[in-house]
């Protein structure tokens, strides 16, 4: 099964997630579903507390979402009193975004408490993996600092990335323009989806599913972009001097990395012997390793000296894998 294909089977309860429920318990069990607040932050500790013998093996800071309410954080299966699809975090860590069961754009505590709506989803649309954008203020360029959430709005059957604030509430997404580099073709203003925001500039890399490219944005100064290369699923590197996307090769999906850091673009399979389809891969905050999904589990890749080492698998656990701070 393709990448794209496996992206709208995402809600499914998977076996590894049905293991992670019996691990927490009947308290998990016998608990209702609250809606926010005080009953969220009541639900989340309770499933905290009864899953706090049963741990699993994950690197430092790496999460795991799977489409249920239960997401691996710390090595424990956290219920965050919704379901949680595309989670991700802000730079620190201290809070998460993700689409709920309505289709809502939510943001809360990592226990999945303190949960606040800052999009309320029309109903007719959509909306998949949110990304932050955090910049501090430059003032010498006149550019205030940003803290918002970057995502993919499918409308009428239209896909485009829009924004919005992340400290809003129930508040109103703006599409994002487009606009080419000098020079550049224009760019492709719909099918547009997987938006990642990397560095201290904001920059955002994404896929156009029509034409199968990767693009990256410039949101500091200029506000334009361009296309990168043949891929999908795309994550920007925290220095932003590196992509890593997914692309097809002898009918698996393989990782691959562009470095544009130097004078020359150099684009590398960095899963060249893999035997099954790696996706979704995200960064590790210091640049050094990736974590990637693959149908039996959660691996990572390591920098060595010599350029990526081999996959080694981090946990059991199949989901969408993200670093917290």
């Amino acid at each position: 099964m393709s990448a794209r294909n496996r992206r709208s089977t995402a809600a499914v309860v998977t076996a590894g997630a049905a293991a992670l429920l019996a691990l927490c318990g009947a308290a998990a069990n016998a608990m209702a579903a609250p809606s926010s607040g005080g009953a969220a932050r009541s639900s989340a500790a309770m499933v905290a507390a009864a899953s706090s013998a049963h741990t699993l093996t994950v690197p430092r800071g790496l999460t795991i979402s799977d489409g249920t309410r239960h997401v691996v954080v710390g090595g424990r299966s956290i219920d965050f009193g919704t379901v949680v699809r595309d989670l991700a975090w802000n730079p620190g860590g201290s809070k998460a975004a993700f689409v709920d069961g309505h289709g809502n754009l939510v943001v809360s505590d990592p226990d999945g408490s303190h949960r606040v709506t800052v999009a309320v989803n029309p109903g007719t649309q959509t909306w998949s993996h949110p990304t932050w954008q955090v910049t501090a203020a430059d003032r010498q360029n006149q550019i205030p600092a940003k803290n918002n959430l970057v995502f993919s709005a499918k409308i009428h059957g239209k896909t485009v990335l829009e924004k919005v604030k992340a400290t809003g509430n129930h508040g109103t997404p703006a599409k994002i323009s487009l606009n080419s580099e000098p020079g550049e073709a224009n760019l492709p203003q719909t099918d547009n989806t997987w938006p990642n925001v990397g560095g201290s500039y904001g920059t955002t890399v994404y896929e156009n599913t029509h034409d199968g490219e990767v693009y990256i944005r410039d949101d500091y100064l200029r506000q334009q972009g361009r296309a990168l290369a043949k891929g999908s699923e795309p994550a920007l590197s925290p220095d932003n001097e590196e992509v890593v996307f997914v692309r097809s090769v002898h009918g698996h999906d393989h990782l691959f990395v562009e470095d544009f850091g130097g004078s020359a673009p150099v684009v590398k399979d960095v899963t060249p012997h893999a035997t099954t389809d790696y996706t979704e891969p995200a960064w590790s905050p210091n640049g050094k390793t990736i974590a990637f999904r693959a149908p039996n589990g959660t691996y990572t890749i390591t920098k060595t000296a010599h350029g990526f080492g081999a996959p080694v698998k981090a946990s059991s656990h199949t989901g969408l894998p993200a670093y917290r701070g």
